[in-house]
């Protein structure tokens, strides 16, 4: 064909080639570059979330009740504590701030599912249950307390959160009902809480409702016939009678 006869046209559809050749090379050089030159990725460690075992019922519906009438102005809580795989219950009820320096007292029931097969030792229950008091002393074991709940096992202890404080810890761990009740109530100074001033207080726990374990209901009936109303018993009296020593240290 003559040159004057060829179009420009003609030529196109190569320059177009070309040119999708030329855009492409850059594309994929500027690819490579980017990723050859880009920092690498920053790996965060990752935190494990650990679970409580424990799951705490947030409207809990109190299945006891501790009337200390010497203490209506100290605050009070009560708590529930469900298992999450064995189905055992925690109540929990205290008196008291768990970290201040007047009496402190918590009373817990706890009726046990497949969680724990056993119960341990006086000792080691209290222990492992008062840990977050701090750093714990033991001052004694082997004592026993008599209360309306049958011989209460006595493992007196420091605790030295915040500030030192000494404890009377407390555990009666039952077969039939599985149910164990222990605690323990807490003062400062050098001092002991007396004895007697602890029965009185366990005196005042009673049941609100057994709910579908009659069992318990029993123990708790049986208990209220062992009731010694804080050493003041009268076949007269129905309510216990106030304790002045009970609360004394909060005065202090």
């Amino acid at each position: 064909m003559h040159p004057a006869l060829h179009s420009w046209r003609d030529d196109l559809p190569t320059a177009f080639v070309r040119l999708l050749a030329y855009v492409g090379g850059i594309a994929l050089l500027s690819t490579f570059a980017a990723h050859f030159f880009q920092s690498p990725p920053v790996m965060e460690a990752i935190t494990p979330v650990l679970r409580s075992e424990w799951i705490e019922i947030e409207r809990p519906f109190p299945a006891f009740a501790l009337s200390i009438p010497e203490a209506t102005d100290v605050p009070a809580h009560y708590a529930i504590r469900r298992h999450g795989e064995g189905g055992g219950r925690k109540d929990i009820i205290s008196l008291g701030q768990a970290d201040g320096v007047a009496p402190y007292l918590q009373v817990e029931i706890y009726r046990p599912g497949v969680e724990q097969p056993r119960f341990a030792d006086p000792t080691a229950e209290i222990m492992s249950g008062a840990a977050a008091l701090g750093p714990i002393e033991v001052a004694g074991a082997g004592e026993t307390l008599p209360s309306k709940f049958g011989a209460l096992s006595i493992v007196p202890f420091t605790a030295s959160k915040v500030l030192a404080r000494k404890c009377l810890g407390f555990v009666r761990a039952y077969d039939d009902p599985r149910m164990q009740l222990s605690g323990w109530f807490c003062q400062g100074g050098n001092e002991f809480i007396e004895r007697s001033t602890l029965a009185c207080a366990l005196d005042r726990l009673t049941l609100l409702a057994a709910g579908s374990e009659p069992k318990v209901g029993a123990l708790f009936a049986q208990a209220e016939l062992n009731r010694s109303y804080c050493g003041h018993r009268s076949p007269l009296m129905t309510p216990t009678p106030k304790h002045r020593a009970l609360w004394k240290a909060a005065a202090r």
